[in-house]
């Protein structure tokens, strides 16, 4: 049976329905979930619908053709969004390792500790693979494998666009980042605390 998406939130329980509360309430950061995606792939299908469902839920997705306008530095708007999100959604499709873009967002995310989602759209994680053409530096391919081969091991959800249940994927999809949005709060508390209690035992 499937679940309603706009139903979706109360089925997660009281700690989904107090986040989102804490959301409308407080002055939330620019961006809680960054989305890392190729273009030509999904833009106009799974991570574009993506954007308007967490959007719709009040939460502060990051889709560089929503979130941005003419005249931002490309770098520098992209890589201020990762550093502020709590959470990265990889959509991973057939064209996505051919993006030094994608490649590049995806290691930062995982270089800066971010809490990564794959999304393994219309690809299997064995068909991704970072080649070496010689156009790009050594550096940046051994970053982007690392990265890479730590997201293929990451649990993540699979879809299939033309053969998938589209509700029920955006239902799973949003279920997953609520949940690690809650951990990453919680945890974010956590060392508040340490913080806080260190300070006072030092002074």
């Amino acid at each position: 049976m499937q679940r309603p998406a706009s139903a979706l939130v109360s089925t997660i329980g009281g700690h989904g329905r107090h986040f989102l509360r804490q959301q409308l309430q407080q002055r939330a950061p620019p961006c809680d979930v960054f989305i890392n995606h190729r273009g030509v792939d999904t833009k106009r299908n799974v991570a574009g619908l993506l954007y308007h469902h967490l959007h719709g839920l009040r939460l502060r997705p990051f889709l560089d053709s929503k979130s941005m306008k003419a005249g931002d530095r490309l770098f520098d708007k992209i890589d201020a969004a990762i550093r502020e999100c709590k959470v990265g959604i990889a959509v991973f499709s057939p064209m996505y390792c051919d993006s030094y873009f994608c490649l590049h967002e995806l290691s930062l995310m995982t270089e800066l500790g971010k809490r990564v989602v794959p999304v393994f759209c219309d690809v299997k994680p064995s068909e991704l693979h970072v080649k070496d053409d010689g156009s790009r530096p050594l550096e940046d391919i051994l970053r982007f494998r690392a990265a890479l081969e730590e997201a293929k091991y990451t649990v993540g959800l699979t879809f299939d666009t033309l053969r998938g249940d589209w509700p029920e994927f955006f239902a799973q999809a949003t279920d997953v980042v609520i949940k690690n949005l809650i951990e990453v709060e919680e945890e974010e508390a956590i060392k508040r605390e340490n913080n806080t209690a260190t300070k006072i035992e030092f002074n």
